[in-house]
């Protein structure tokens, strides 16, 4: 079980007040390290760990913003590496010109769907979803009907950020919130009839320690859902007085949804989507192309920290905001590595471009196949794919069958699939050959 902090009272804050101006605590704060770390701190003048802590948590009573939510104040602290990592992400994450030159627009459509059902796999994979990333991204593609509750798991979650991507202009609503939650939790709850209901009643409700299995958290009585929502509803839609950085906003949209735990079940994916929709609604684009939830999945335990350090320490939501900001840092490096190797891989794919007859999607077509032997199309997987309209897919897939690289095969009297044909490699080798 986590450790709680030590509580203070009136003297022992005042007496630890001086400690907090010296250039070791302020070191010592630049990590915003908790109390289960700060206990194991060795400093110069070998102060207890208790006074040590108390001079830290004055030190981060200085430039505090507080936010309430019904009855609950929660606060954070701007820190030195929240104000860089947040001028890092303005730099690179918002507005179109930065936009522009990592993605090219005529590769965004493909990219965005790739990205969209990365991070609707991670999602529900945070969740419990058990399949593998290959199996999820073929039922998807494909537009197959889920086997198992993992999979309607992971199609609720598609369907959902292509809903809120739809509405991201519009204000958020409690009634936005209940769709939301009725599309993302779609067949996958023990009652169907709690898809997209608040609540009622439900205090045996206990978020439980992932790891121990000890209770780690008792939401808010359901009485108190309606005003918590309200002031929820008001957070995302309104500015405070006091400035709040949209990024940190987002974040705390994300924490609070999951505090208040207005559903029996799928808050989590719920509050994440709702940080989706928040950073479109700022402009931050570029995070539709980021898979966070595959970066906090491989950081479950410490996402799960996240949380409980701020429940834990006074409802200090700063510990929350870092571990955001750092996990939004590295999908943004990830971004920027799959960009590479993808620009890599156009380098190779507009020598095909270059075969007579054919466009830059049948060219990607034919790198597939050239990679994988055994891949297989239908046009619903590259209506999918490509994010291109049923006709278009089908004057594709059939253009390659005429071109001889291509061969149909009927599933039944509607469905065909396309593999390589017997004659590929040849066309292939003909084709470049007569290009050089």
């Amino acid at each position: 079980m986590l450790e709680h902090p030590p509580i203070t009272n009136e003297q022992e804050y005042s007496d630890s007040a001086h400690l907090a101006f010296t250039p070791e605590i302020q070191k010592i704060n630049r990590e915003y390290p908790y109390w289960n770390q700060v206990k194991y701190i060795e400093t110069k003048e070998q102060y207890s760990k208790e006074k040590l802590w108390f001079a830290l948590k004055f030190l981060r009573q200085l430039n505090r913003t507080i936010v309430k939510f019904g009855k609950y104040n929660f606060s954070f602290t701007a820190t030195d590496e929240m104000f860089e990592l947040l001028h890092y992400f303005d730099m690179n994450i918002g507005g179109s010109l930065t936009g522009e030159i990592l993605i090219p627009s005529e590769d965004r459509n493909t990219y965005l769907v790739s990205s969209i059902m990365e991070e609707a796999i991670a999602s529900s994979q945070m969740e419990g979803a058990t399949t593998t990333r290959k199996v999820a991204k073929d039922m998807l593609r494909k537009s197959e009907k889920p086997r198992n509750k993992s999979q309607q798991m992971i199609l609720n979650n598609y369907l959902t950020i292509h809903y809120i991507k739809e509405h991201a202009q519009e204000n958020f609503s409690i009634s936005r919130l209940k769709e939301i939650h009725r599309t993302m939790t779609a067949n996958t709850l023990d009652d169907a009839n709690d898809a997209g209901k608040i609540r009622e009643q439900h205090d045996n409700i206990l978020i439980m320690d992932g790891i121990t299995g000890d209770v780690a958290y008792h939401p808010p009585h359901y009485e108190e859902l309606e005003e918590l929502l309200l002031d929820f509803e008001k957070f995302f839609n309104q500015n405070e007085k006091t400035f709040i950085h949209p990024i940190v906003k987002g974040i705390i949209v994300h924490f609070m949804l999951s505090y208040i735990h207005p559903f029996v079940d799928g808050n989590g994916r719920t509050a994440r989507s709702l940080f989706y929709w928040y950073m479109i609604r700022q402009g931050y684009w570029l995070i539709e192309y980021m898979t966070i939830s595959r970066i906090i999945y491989n950081t479950k335990r410490m996402y799960e920290k996240a949380f409980l350090y701020t429940e834990y320490d006074e409802n200090d939501l700063t510990y929350f905001i870092l571990y955001n900001l750092r996990t939004m840092k590295k999908a943004f490096e990830e971004l920027k590595t799959y960009l590479k190797r993808k620009s890599e891989e156009n380098n190779s794919i507009s020598l095909l471009t270059r075969i007579r007859g054919i466009n830059a999607r049948q060219a990607q077509i034919i790198k597939i196949v050239q990679d994988n032997n055994n891949a297989s199309f239908t046009v619903k997987e590259i209506e999918s794919r490509f994010a291109v309209s049923n006709f278009t897919a089908r004057t594709d897939l059939e253009g390659l069958v005429n071109l001889g690289y291509l061969s149909e095969i009927k599933i039944n009297k509607v469905k065909r699939s396309y593999i390589k044909s017997e004659q590929f490699a040849i066309l292939i080798k003909e084709s470049l050959h007569k290009r050089s």
